[in-house]
Order: structure tokens, then sequence, then C-alpha cells
């Protein structure tokens, strides 16, 4: 196994818990309503404990005696791997909704094939997790049957926010060369061949909730390069900012 390409996808997995939490955490306080809010935070807390436990398996991995706050706090945006779409804007609640749908079908099949993995840690992670994300996918998809099938402008702002963030979901099953490796040491599954049930998947509950597939267009990529949109940068600057500002600081 080469510790640095299974380091760097563990990096992959637990930037995206760490950002799309952080996303869900600017909610707090601003919700439609003291439920939502409630249960915004909770299903942040629950990716925030997935990031944790990543971080802290792919610094030992990694084996430079990196633990989870220097790997949260101390790389710069370049370093970061998460996918793209979970550092977009929350923007309305429609578009919150939206991108934690897209996301919660990915962790679904995602965590279900890494419960297979042999690498007893990261299948021990996914099992748990994955208890999780059947409650986060239940929740986010019940939010879009209401929204869509709602009022008609719940509906159109669902499909505005569809049709914005579907730019960024060719990248959720991409492998890098060098991950394709991880595949023949059985740490993990092929995710590639994944992409087809997800599309099934979502387009069966796009036509449930009378939603359209935005048009294929040009589709946005980059994370495992460490290339960004703007968004991320502002994100970092929130969470890291008491490490920079007080570096070392003990509680």
């Amino acid at each position: 196994m080469n510790h640095s390409v299974f380091s760097q996808f563990l990096l992959h997995l637990a930037d995206s818990q760490l950002i799309l939490s952080h996303r869900l955490a600017e909610w707090c306080g601003h919700a439609p309503e003291l439920e939502l809010d409630i249960a915004l935070a909770n299903i942040g807390l629950d990716l925030l404990g997935q990031a944790r436990t990543l971080l802290s398996l792919a610094g030992e991995v990694e084996g430079l005696g990196r633990d989870e706050d220097q790997l949260a706090f101390l790389r710069t945006e370049r370093e970061y791997r998460n996918l793209l779409l979970c550092e977009q804007p929350n923007g309305d609640f429609a578009q919150t909704m939206v991108r934690q749908w897209l996301m919660d079908h990915y962790h679904n099949l995602l965590f279900t094939a890494l419960t297979t993995s042999s690498h007893n840690q990261l299948r021990a992670f996914a099992v748990k997790s994955l208890r999780e994300v059947k409650y986060h996918l239940r929740f986010s998809t019940a939010w879009m049957e209401r929204l869509s099938l709602g009022t008609e402008e719940a509906h159109q702002k669902t499909q505005q926010a569809l049709n914005e963030l579907w730019r960024f979901t060719q990248e959720l099953f991409v492998l890098t060369t060098d991950e394709k490796q991880l595949i023949e040491s059985h740490i993990i599954t092929d995710l590639e061949t994944l992409k087809e049930q997800w599309l099934i998947d979502v387009n069966a509950e796009l036509k449930r909730f009378e939603l359209s597939l935005p048009e294929t267009g040009a589709y946005r990529s980059g994370a495992k390069q460490g290339l960004h949109t703007e968004h991320l940068g502002f994100v970092l600057a929130e969470i890291q900012y008491m490490q920079r500002a007080y570096p070392n600081m003990a509680w």
C-alpha cells in the first residue's frame, strides 16, 4: 500500500466533511425555524465527527506527526482536497437542501462501498458513519419533496439551485491514477462504478419531485489538485482564525 496516496485519499474525504459541516454550521441561529436550526446543527456535528476521525487516521497513515488539529488548521487553501460542491455558499434554504441532498446520496453509496474495505479502521468508520448518513438522506429527501412540490416559488428556487450546483457533481466519483492503486489493495472499491447508481437514484427522485435534470454544461473540478472556487478561502479564514491569530493556543 502506498501510504502517501492513502493519506491523500483520506484527506479528500475528511476535508469534504469538514467544509460541508462548516457550511451547515453557518445556519445556526439563521434557519427558517427552530427545529431546522437544531437539525442542521446536528447534521453538521455528525459531519464534523466524521471529519475528525478521518483527519486523525490520515495523520496516522502519513506518519509525519500531524494530528487532526494541525491538519485542519495549519494547511493552506491549495492543500485542501474537499469536493467543490461542499464549499459552495448556502444561498437560500433551497440551495442548502439541494447541496445536502446531492451529497447525502453520494455519501450513502460511498460509505456503503467502504464497509468492505480491507483497512480495518476505514471499514469501521464507514459502518458507523453509514447510520448517520441514512438519517441525513431521509432529512434532505423530505425537504426536497416539501420544497419542490410546495409553492410555485419554492419549486422554482429548488430547480434554480439544482441548475447552479449540478456542474460540481462530475467529480464526485472520479479517482486519480494513483488512487486506483488502492483498489488493487482492496482498501476501496472502484468508486467510479458507483456513479451510474447515483444517477439512477437521483434521477428517479427528481422525476418524483417534478424537477428537471440540468443540461450538461461545463463541469467544474479540481478538488484533488487543490484547485478550488473563490469560496473556500473565506471558509478557511473563519475556520482557521483562532489558530492563526493565537498560534499553539491551549484551552
